[in-house]
């Protein structure tokens, strides 16, 4: 048997986790042959910690042949000891009137504080994969407050926008999703990012000559991509939960399984495709190690690509600012 994994998972009560634990434990994310050890991280409120501790309950009724240990937390040094994979899922939530450099500034005293830690505790080689939102300025917070740490080992999620991607180009095209790839994700996890029509492909043809729809692309297509998050949150009250979950199972388990498919990972920019660089930006990436990566070159980027982009990348430059203002140099 290989050596359990040691995952370490904050928000671990939540709903997101609720959907994403229990796949964790059956091998969804790391292989159906790696054993893991969860690694449960919640705030120290007595409802949150009496939650986890029916997390834990559930975990053992599963059974779970590669569940190999649980840890239960209230404290991230505890919850990060030794962790190969940190999944930083727990964020606070935008609340009424709150300006989003409010919600930079609560969420960075977090990630300034989960990053120290990683830093501290955490795995030699530790691999930290960023969902609270706004979770690119969130995994540059973090990336910064762990020196430590290997900047091209973090990472945020975008993995659920280019799912969402899929989901739409297929649908047009009246196609199974499957058949969708290389549905690129560009810039921010944001109402700003970039869903990339033009390089995605149908069936190993471009979206564009399939569909033929630029004018789709542009008013549908790009917008309900950018928008689908806020519109869940319409219809269901609250925000997504499994579809969530999903995306980081997707989002990690590509990172750990070498010679996978082109797929959207912010990642921290080196300056290719002319993204400023040492800033968390979404790019097309391929895995060559475990946890490893590269960003795929040879992509056309037209004029109406080149502007979204570089919108995108102002927007986040500007949050770099707000948490560098608010927060003093990290």
């Amino acid at each position: 048997m290989k050596k359990p994994l040691r995952v370490a998972v904050t928000g671990a009560a939540g709903q997101i986790c609720y959907s994403l634990i229990p796949r964790i434990a059956s091998g969804e994310m790391f292989g159906a042959d790696q054993p893991v050890i969860l690694q449960l991280l919640e705030v120290p409120f007595e409802k949150p910690q009496q939650a986890l501790k029916g997390v834990a309950m559930e975990l053992d009724d599963c059974a779970f042949p590669l569940l190999q240990g649980i840890v239960l937390a209230d404290d991230p040094m505890v919850a990060f000891k030794d962790a190969d994979w940190c999944l930083l899922v727990g964020s606070k939530p935008r609340g009424p009137g709150m300006e989003r450099k409010d919600l930079l500034l609560d969420n960075g005293k977090i990630f300034v504080g989960q990053g120290k830690a990683i830093d501290a505790v955490a795995a030699e080689n530790v691999h930290v994969a960023v969902v609270g939102n706004p979770c690119n300025t969130n995994a540059w917070i973090c990336a910064m407050s762990a020196p430590r740490v290997a900047k091209k080992n973090f990472s945020a999620m975008t993995r659920l926008d280019q799912n969402r991607a899929m989901s739409q180009l297929a649908a047009k095209a009246g196609v199974h999703s499957s058949a969708v790839t290389e549905a690129i994700i560009w810039g921010n996890h944001s109402a700003t990012q970039y869903p990339d029509y033009f390089n995605a492909k149908i069936n190993g043809k471009l979206a564009s000559e399939v569909i033929g729809d630029e004018a789709w692309a542009k008013d549908v297509f790009i917008p309900t991509v950018q928008k689908r998050g806020a519109a869940i949150i319409d219809v269901a009250g609250a925000s997504s939960r499994f579809s969530a979950a999903n995306g980081l199972i997707d989002h990690v388990r590509s990172l750990v399984s070498p010679g996978s498919t082109v797929h959207s990972v912010a990642v921290w920019s080196n300056g290719d495709y002319g993204i400023d660089k040492d800033i968390m930006a979404s790019f097309p990436v391929r895995t060559t190690g475990h946890g490893e990566w590269e960003v795929v070159k040879g992509y056309d980027l037209n004029g109406l690509a080149k502007e979204r982009i570089a919108l995108s990348v102002k927007e986040l430059n500007e949050e770099i600012s707000v948490v560098k203002e608010m927060l003093g140099s990290i």
